[in-house]
């Protein structure tokens, strides 16, 4: 159905923008109807949030749909009017109109689950599958729960990475400012002094003159061609499944960032998985929809091979050891399990150990690029500064007085 954008009034004669999808005008005014709404003005346009981002349906939409969702069923609220009552109190327009259309599918005849698979860019196929465990196993409220605690798992992680990536970026963005701006202006003057002097120009002097020179005659090629690189990159990802899965494996093998990255890819992999399994669902089928967590071909890979050796009758802990993705640690801890009978809790003893593994890293990942951001620097200031005093120093020490 195309999605119209709307302008409305309420009860309380307040006005509402939002985006809806309806079948035409009529279908639009019928809905915004059973919202308590009346159409004002509307028009047709390309779903998905605007182009600065707004109105996105984001992890802290999908944490606090869960969590009160879990509440409302936890006090014997039906979905049904769990969803009104969420629907009335959301902010964000977009989320509003999904919630809208859930309510609707549920009307229709749908499922909870089955609803919600009609919005897959924002409900993923983990998220669906447990919700259809839920409503099997009569305990969708307990699904709830583990699926806020592992969606705030993530959004807390990624805050981690993001306070620790913001410095190096924002200090390295304004340093390369700095020294654009000397090499442009600034250096040729003092090149040009230098020269006039006489003498022999020595090797750091002439790499910084060249230096200058490049950047002075293709200054735009140097801001341009980070940019290109990125969209000629992400070109050939999405459109060569070689190409994805090359940059994905260079991707883990980059320096520091590398090995941090692929802790918290198998973290957030082992913990779908043991939520999964603990849910009463099937270990190929747990690790299969697990899988698409990883968000890594090369990881993906890995898996898919795992999983096609314990359908082939290998234990879980075999299928993993073989892969190779895995650390002995962890191959031992899903042994124990299997042996034990408690698969579950081997499971979660697996996703603490990643959670404080990951923490450790990540405190460690910040001293470390704060010190390579400043030794970097460091070498920047001491090459101009040979560049520039060494010729000059070497002029003065000839002059006799």
């Amino acid at each position: 159905m195309p999605l119209f954008q709307y302008k409305a009034i309420d009860t309380s004669g307040k006005f509402i923008t939002g985006s809806l999808d309806a079948g035409n005008a009529n279908d639009l005014e019928l809905r915004l109807e059973k919202m308590d709404m009346d159409l004002v003005t509307f028009k047709q346009k390309e779903p998905g949030a605007d182009l600065f981002g707004r109105n996105k349906v984001g992890r802290r939409d999908l944490i606090n749909f869960s969590f009160y969702l879990e509440q409302l069923t936890r006090a014997g609220v039906p979905i049904l009017e769990g969803l009104s009552d969420l629907r009335d109190g959301e902010e964000n327009p977009t989320f509003r109109d999904v919630i809208t259309g859930l309510i609707e599918a549920i009307e229709g005849g749908n499922s909870f689950s089955q609803a919600l698979a009609m919005y897959p860019k924002i409900f993923d196929d983990v998220f669906i599958s447990l919700i259809r465990v839920g409503e099997k196993s009569g305990k969708m409220s307990h699904v709830l729960v583990d699926i806020t605690e592992t969606l705030k798992w993530q959004d807390e992680l990624l805050a981690k990475a993001r306070k620790i990536m913001t410095y190096p970026a924002v200090i390295g963005t304004l340093v390369l400012s700095v020294v654009m701006f000397m090499m442009i202006f600034v250096v040729p003057d003092i090149m040009g002094a230098i020269v006039g002097l006489g003498g022999e120009i020595p090797i750091e002097t002439r790499a910084l003159m060249a230096t200058s020179n490049f950047l002075v005659n293709y200054w735009y090629v140097v801001i341009a061609a980070p940019f290109a690189i990125f969209f000629i990159l992400r070109y050939f990802y999405k459109t060569s499944s070689k190409a994805r899965f090359r940059l994905d494996g260079l991707l883990l093998k980059l320096p520091v960032i590398g090995p941090v990255n692929e802790k918290i890819k198998i973290s957030r992999f082992t913990r779908y998985f043991s939520l999964m399994f603990a849910s009463g669902i099937t270990v190929l089928d747990a690790i299969n929809l697990s899988k698409g967590v990883l968000s890594n071909t090369v990881l993906e890979d890995g898996i898919e091979r795992a999983w096609q050796q314990i359908s082939e009758g290998s234990s879980i802990s075999e299928a993993f050891k073989n892969i190779g993705i895995f650390p002995p640690l962890i191959v031992r801890m899903l042994r124990v399990g299997e042996s034990s009978g408690q698969m579950d809790k081997s499971l979660d003893n697996v996703s603490y150990f990643f959670d404080r593994d990951i923490n450790d890293s990540i405190e460690k990942l910040e001293p470390v690029l704060q010190t390579m951001m400043m030794a970097t620097i460091g070498v920047i200031v001491m090459w101009l500064a040979l560049s520039v005093l060494g010729p000059i120093y070497d002029t003065i020490s000839t002059i006799q007085f």
